[in-house]
């Protein structure tokens, strides 16, 4: 039987995170060798692996996702769907790093996110914000023989907050600076970014979600292929195409994007809804194929810059932004930045470091660290909690 007082004593821990973004292309996994908490965190990378959902899954957290077609029974068969699915990915970074479960300390999982309502919603008189996340962490402790922590959100939702973003914490333990400013621009489904002033300022960091990431662009290129592609490989449809400048106006009208932080988006922000008023001021084809795609790319390099002109720059100018998520993989979108944020170098995350697909997986491991560690590790200051909190969910 395992134990977190049993954890939190040894000297280093193995720690596989695993992640699932709101594109709902597949997990994620990072193992980590981890040494101490907080201040005193070390960490290497001992290997990183990805699992593809297939096409029948993705479409069934899809519709699980959406108001229209969320139903009990599919929510209830795909938490345990996909947490085989989590362990099947887990295992696959154990095997990588040549080492056998059992040489393993801890899971740390974020699971796939369903539903975020970040506003507060009430039901005869008993109001709460609410977020779900599924991916059983039981399956992944049976399948592994592994004690597993997730279920990260609720704990900060719990305590006022709105459950996200949560790496920020540990972007501070990986990647903050004593002299430099860094900026940590995540581009997944969703995009987010985490300013971290220099140490030596005793300036607070700031994160939030800036609007879509790829989830948009995913979606078009999924309508103009007719299913046949999920997503624009390195930007390839959307170089060939024209952005239609005018209907990027129009969508930077977008009331999440110019909403002040701190603001957390997801499918709900825009999924299925977002998409039928993309379709309405595309005037039903009058933009379209590889013309739509360089549009909605370009809107969403725009959003991000936007924000950064409102938000970010005001706190702090920073001489480089470092891109991670698929959305660094996406040569067009990656120049379409560039050219907004002209000044500051904008660099993928493997430059410094990191694979590109393992920096999520690596943040959840750091946070499940700091939870069996009893470290509190939310940063109300981001989210609106109303005070630190230890996250996540334990089972031996």
């Amino acid at each position: 039987m395992h134990s977190l007082s049993r954890l939190a004593k040894l000297k280093s821990r193995k720690i596989v995170g695993l992640m699932s973004g709101t594109s709902a292309d597949g997990v994620d996994a990072c193992l980590v060798e981890v040494g101490g908490s907080g201040s005193k965190l070390t960490w290497k990378i001992l290997s990183v692996a990805s699992v593809s959902y297939p096409a029948e899954v993705r479409k069934a957290v899809i519709e699980a996702s959406e108001v229209e077609t969320g139903r009990t029974d599919l929510i209830c068969t795909l938490n345990f769907v996909l947490g085989e699915i989590f362990a099947e990915t887990a295992l696959k970074a154990v095997r990588g790093a040549q080492l056998r479960p059992q040489q393993i300390d801890l899971v740390a999982s974020h699971g796939q996110t369903i539903h975020h309502l970040p506003q507060s919603r009430s039901i005869d008189g008993y109001a709460s914000r609410s977020t779900l996340q599924i991916g059983e962490i039981s399956v992944i402790a049976e399948r592994l023989g592994v004690p597993v922590v997730g279920d990260f959100r609720v704990r900060d939702v719990a305590a006022g907050g709105v459950g996200a973003p949560l790496v920020p914490y540990a972007d501070r333990l990986l990647f903050e600076q004593s002299e430099r400013a860094v900026v940590l621009q995540n581009i997944g489904g969703i995009a987010n970014v985490t300013l971290l002033p220099p140490q030596q300022s005793g300036k607070p960091l700031l994160a939030f979600d800036t609007g879509p990431g790829n989830m948009i662009v995913d979606a078009v290129v999924h309508d103009v292929t007719l299913g046949k592609k999920l997503y624009d490989t390195e930007g390839a449809m959307a170089s060939a195409g024209t952005v239609d400048h005018a209907l990027v106006e129009r969508l930077m009208e977008d009331e999440f994007v110019n909403r002040a932080p701190p603001k957390t988006a997801g499918r709900e922000n825009y999924g299925r809804e977002f998409f039928r008023t993309l379709s309405t001021l595309s005037l039903f084809g009058r933009v379209k194929g590889s013309d739509l795609v360089a549009t909605v790319t370009c809107f969403t390099a725009r959003a991000i810059a936007e924000n950064y002109r409102r938000w970010v720059f005001p706190q702090w100018k920073p001489e480089e932004i470092v891109v991670c998520g698929g959305g660094s993989r996406n040569k067009y979108l990656m120049g379409r930045l560039k050219e907004e944020l002209k000044g500051i170098a904008v660099v993928p995350i493997d430059e410094r470091g990191v694979p590109w697909q393992a920096k999520e997986a690596l943040s959840f491991a750091i946070l499940g660290n700091e939870s069996v560690c009893g470290v509190a590790s939310n940063v109300p200051g981001v989210t609106g909690a109303s005070h630190p909190v230890i996250l996540g969910k334990f089972v031996p």
